[in-house]
């Protein structure tokens, strides 16, 4: 799942403690990992700092490719992800967290619902950053009190190349999809991170499963996969949907179909989903509202409605008219022609980002008014004006 900033909470150990009723490292990691578990977290796993080498060559292949798009906070100081000791040089050990949140239900069967608008199954409940971050801070608390140690917190708002460091904890392996795999819980884990000053015993990191399997790279609708293991982020609809601050690009946009915040197809497709289990945080599940919501109603949200409706949710930080312009790609290709009344109305609307994609969804579902309507327009804003030209 992408983030921005830097989010870590540096949590010192008192120095007080008297060093004769220490735990061993060996007492001291099966104490953490007891106490990881009574906070809800599925997996535990501890690496050593210089673990991420490879990935971190392979992350600046990445970066040199133009794979990351927009997205120029990856770009930022990419020292600091190669290495764990540049982003905080007292680190002697990374324990690497997951919190299992597979969804109820099979989250590929909301597209033959073209009507209805499809949510990644990490959004439909409240944002993970803020759920796993409470309880990242009181395991670290408690490691700080116990060892004696310094520790620094990260999940996914930081420096931290969470994927490798997760598979050389033995938590899972980062997949052809790019994204961690487990195999008890399948694609659906949140990672998050806490650097220890304690030496701690280092677990086998995991090895790859996938074999010969390539499901997730035939399923991807934009072909975002240019060979195993490699995502351009430019084709990925999570990107397009989320990260994209403009308009769409037309080349993408059929294929985008009728989601409207992110992409779950290649981690749905993944065999491994056979051991997946539901989650078990509440505060992580689906909300109700947010399942199969119609694409109509999202057509109306104001700004105000916007935020009610994802209040707490990571759908919020993308803004109502990033949020709309997505509903109208999904309005355009569901082939439904009482949506168009949800296009006409939205030609006026106060932001040039929502005009353009509106324009768009009226040309799929009244090809007709469009050419007619093409030829009075006064619509002044360059972009809007390329998408009345360019159909």
């Amino acid at each position: 799942m992408v983030g921005r900033g830097a989010g870590v909470a540096d949590l010192c150990g008192p120095r007080l403690l008297n060093q004769a009723v220490r735990l061993s490292p060996a007492d001291l990691k099966a104490a953490l990992i007891r106490e990881a578990r009574a906070l809800g977290f599925d997996s535990v796993g501890i690496t050593d700092p210089d673990a991420t080498e490879q990935a971190g060559q392979y992350f600046r292949d990445f970066l040199a490719s133009g794979g990351h798009g927009d997205m120029d906070w990856l770009a930022d100081s990419p020292e600091r992800r190669a290495d764990p000791r540049v982003l905080w040089d007292g680190v002697r050990s990374i324990i690497m967290l997951g919190v299992n949140y597979g969804p109820d239900d099979n989250p590929l069967k909301i597209l033959a619902h073209r009507s209805s608008g499809a949510i990644s199954a990490y959004a439909q409940g409240d944002d993970y950053h803020d759920v796993i971050k409470k309880r990242l801070k009181l395991l670290a608390r408690w490691l700080a009190a116990t060892s004696g140690e310094d520790v620094k917190v990260f999940v996914d708002t930081a420096a931290v190349m969470e994927k490798p460091l997760a598979q050389a904890a033995g938590i899972g392996w980062q997949g052809k999809h790019t994204n961690l795999v487990s195999r008890e819980f399948g694609s659906w884990l949140f990672l998050g991170a806490i650097y220890s000053a304690s030496e701690l015993p280092r677990d086998n990191g995991d090895v790859d499963h996938c074999g010969s399997c390539r499901a997730c790279q035939d399923i991807c609708p934009t072909a975002a996969f240019p060979a195993p293991y490699k995502l351009d982020a430019r084709r990925c609809i999570s990107y397009l949907t989320i990260e994209n601050k403009g308009p769409i690009p037309h080349e993408f946009r059929k294929s985008i179909g009728n989601r409207i915040y992110g992409c779950d197809d290649c981690l749905a497709v993944c065999p491994w989903n056979k051991f997946a289990q539901e989650g078990r945080e509440q505060k992580l599940a689906a909300r109700d509202a947010l399942r199969a919501p119609a694409l109509a109603d999202l057509a109306r949200l104001d700004d105000a409605a916007f935020r009610a409706l994802f209040t707490k949710s990571p759908v919020k930080r993308i803004g109502r008219d990033r949020f709309v312009r997505n509903v109208l790609i999904a309005i355009g290709n569901s082939g439904d022609a009482a949506l168009a009344d949800e296009a006409r109305r939205l030609l006026d609307d106060a932001s040039p980002l929502v005009r353009g994609a509106a324009v768009w969804a009226l040309a799929r579902l009244a090809p007709e008014e469009f050419t007619r309507r093409r030829g009075v327009t006064t619509e002044t804003d360059p972009s809007v004006r390329a998408e009345w030209n360019e159909l």
